[in-house]
């Protein structure tokens, strides 16, 4: 169904050897310490990894979405938190200023960021507005010839490195999602504070970061998009984040995968390996067919963003089906690996911390139902 090109194949590969000799060695040791991999992200932003389909003038190193996902599954399977750095940066930060932005915009705010100098942040999560992000409190007024800001945002990744954030503001609150702005705003700006820094299961050489506008004053130029299609603008950008973190789930799942089936050949139980088993054998079975059944749907979610056409259910479906298939083999691999599983000795129990995100994060398994369901109906009335 899918063939790939040799350049896809290219990107697949040179992802692969990067995330085997440079991502792998330190994950277990970032994780454990909670170590931000500054090196590894650096030297993803010269192999054009963190703007994978951002066009060379801009930046990046202009692929198309599908080489994003193979190279997002390659590192995924290495390091589920710099996994989700790359993610952040192509799908949140990247991808809504490559469609939004002018191109003075595009010169300030991509450009350095797809080519990995600079990190940005997506800021739309607030504390009482996770999945009814149109319920936000944050407010940007019209003083002047400026845009003031004030508010907190929660649950924000990359929020403690990020050189920018681009950040959704209420400028009309009488006309609720209709009156959602997204505003580009750099780090040094005044009023612009990091917060608390969360301590969170998995992911943990990541941050997660509260970002505080206090009086924080903007033109009128680091307005992304037409004021009032903010939501419009957050909408967009999750349907292709949602495709970004099933490349991710598959990858975590596929280490789990990978680490099972050769534990199951040394492992021995019985007399002999348990990987001879057929209870052990269903599971590794269920466990493939789970993470390839995810990577066709995310497969299939990329190219129809590549060809131009609608993907929101497919997106949607390839973030359920990944995301929970992580879930369910991860749970499997720690099962396999039996007592051991359980113990930071190997790394299944470390794939399990880091899966359970993807279940909750660009939207919860949840809301993906409730986006499929309401796609469905309108197909129905198409």
């Amino acid at each position: 169904m899918f063939d790939l090109t040799p350049e896809q194949e290219q990107i697949r590969d040179l992802a692969k050897d990067f995330a085997k000799n440079e991502v792998a060695p330190g994950a277990a040791k970032r994780d454990a310490e909670g170590k931000y991999p500054a090196e590894v992200i650096k030297k993803l932003g010269e192999l054009g990894f963190m703007g994978v389909y951002v066009p060379e003038e801009w930046g990046g190193a202009g692929m198309d979405p599908l080489s994003y996902i193979l190279a997002m599954e390659e590192i995924a399977v290495a390091c589920a938190s710099t996994a989700t750095i790359m993610s952040v940066s192509n799908s949140l930060y990247c991808d809504p200023i490559l469609r939004y932005g002018t191109d003075d915009q595009k010169a300030r705010f991509l450009k350095p960021f797809a080519s990995g100098k600079q990190l940005g942040c997506f800021c739309l999560s607030e504390p009482g507005s996770g999945s009814d992000s149109a319920a936000m409190i944050t407010q940007a007024k019209r003083v002047g010839d400026r845009w003031v800001l004030n508010g907190t945002k929660y649950w924000v990744t990359n929020g403690n490195e990020a050189d920018a954030a681009l950040i959704f503001a209420q400028t009309d609150r009488e006309k609720k999602h209709k009156g959602v702005t997204a505003f580009l705003v750099p780090r040094d700006t005044p009023g612009y504070k990091i917060g608390k820094l969360e301590h969170k299961l998995g992911i943990n050489a990541t941050s997660t970061a509260e970002i505080t506008l206090e009086d924080l004053a903007v033109p009128d130029a680091q307005v992304l998009g037409p004021v009032g299609d903010g939501f419009k603008v957050a909408l967009s950008t999750l349907d292709g984040g949602r495709i970004g973190i099933a490349a991710q789930a598959i990858g975590i799942g596929r280490a789990s995968l990978e680490a099972s089936l050769q534990y199951a050949r040394v492992r021995t139980a019985f007399g002999k390996p348990i990987g001879d088993l057929q209870a052990i054998q269903f599971i590794l079975a269920d466990m493939a067919s789970r993470v390839d059944a995810a990577r066709l749907l995310a497969w299939r979610a990329a190219s129809l963003k590549m060809a131009g056409k609608r993907y929101t259910k497919e997106a949607a479906m390839a973030k359920l089906v990944a995301s929970e298939a992580a879930m369910w083999v991860a749970t499997k691999g720690i099962q396999v690996h039996g007592g051991y599983g359980y113990t930071k000795e190997f790394p299944v129990e470390r794939f399990f911390r880091d899966a359970k995100i993807t279940e909750i994060y660009e939207g919860t398994s949840e809301i993906q139902r409730q986006v499929i369901a309401s796609q469905l109906f309108r197909e129905l009335g198409d």
